[in-house]
C-alpha cells in the first residue's frame, strides 16, 4: 500500500496547526491572570480553583468531551445562550473545538506560568514597588520577563498537547472533513479503513513532531536557566 497524503490528510494536517495555535492563544490571555492569582491569592477556595483547573489532567478525555457536548447542545446552558443569541451551535464545529481544547489543555500553560510566577518571589515586586511603579508597571516591567521561561513552557506544552487531542474534539467535533477532522481523527479514519502506511506516515510525522517539542523545551529551558543564574 502506497505511502502517500491526499489533500484530505493535508487539510487535516492544516486544520490541526491551526486548531492549536488558535487555542494556544486563547490559553496565553486566560491562563496569565489564572495563574499570577494562583500563585499569590490566599484565598481559602485557592485549593478548590487549582484542583479544578488540574482536572484535565486526570479526567479521561472522553468524559470532559462528553459533558461539554452535553454542556454547548441545544439543550445545555451554553447552547441554549448561544442560540438565543443567534450565535449557533457550538458541537460539530471549530468554535467548539478551541473551546474543548481550551479547557483540555488549560493546565498545561496555567501550571507552567504559575511556578513561574511563584519562583520569582515578592523581592522584585518590592523592590519596583519602592521606585514608585503602580502595579500594572511591575506586571508588566518585572513579573512578565521574569515569569519568560514559564511563558515558553506553557506555549510549547499547550500548542503540542492540542496538537495531539483524540478524545475530547471526536466527542465534540465528530469527524467533519475541512471542519472538525484534525490529524488524530484522520489517523483513526486511516486505520479503522486498514490504510496503514498512510497512518504510518502521519502517525510517523507525529511522533517526530512530539520528540522535536521535546526536545526544544529541554533545550530551551537549560539555556534559560544558565541566563538566569
Amino acid at each position: 500500500m502506497e505511502n502517500t497524503l491526499d489533500p484530505a490528510d493535508l487539510q487535516a494536517v492544516w486544520l490541526t496547526l491551526k486548531l492549536a495555535s488558535v487555542t494556544t492563544l486563547f490559553l496565553l490571555f486566560i491562563a496569565t491572570p489564572l495563574a499570577w492569582w494562583l500563585a499569590h491569592s490566599r484565598k481559602w477556595y485557592k485549593g478548590a480553583v487549582a484542583a479544578l483547573v488540574a482536572l484535565p489532567l486526570v479526567l479521561p478525555p472522553s468524559v470532559l468531551g462528553f459533558y461539554l457536548l452535553l454542556l454547548m447542545g441545544p439543550h445545555g446552558l451554553v447552547g441554549s445562550l448561544t442560540s438565543a443569541l443567534h450565535l449557533g451551535r457550538l458541537p460539530f464545529s471549530f468554535a467548539g473545538l478551541v473551546v474543548g481544547s481550551v479547557l483540555f489543555s488549560l493546565p498545561f500553560a496555567v501550571q507552567p506560568i504559575q511556578n513561574a510566577f511563584e519562583a520569582t518571589g515578592k523581592r522584585p515586586l518590592e523592590v519596583a514597588s519602592t521606585l514608585r511603579a503602580g502595579s500594572w508597571d511591575r506586571f508588566f516591567s518585572v513579573a512578565l520577563p521574569l515569569a519568560r521561561p514559564g511563558f515558553i513552557t506553557a506555549i510549547i506544552l499547550a500548542f503540542a498537547h492540542t496538537v495531539g487531542e483524540f478524545g475530547v474534539v471526536l466527542m465534540l467535533g465528530g469527524n467533519i472533513p475541512g471542519e472538525t477532522r484534525v490529524l488524530s481523527v484522520d489517523i483513526y479514519n486511516h486505520v479503522e479503513a486498514m490504510e496503514y502506511g498512510t497512518a504510518q506516515l502521519l502517525a510517523g510525522g507525529m511522533v517526530l513532531f512530539s520528540f522535536v517539542v521535546l526536545l526544544t523545551l529541554y533545550f530551551t529551558s537549560g539555556k534559560l536557566l544558565k541566563v538566569s543564574r
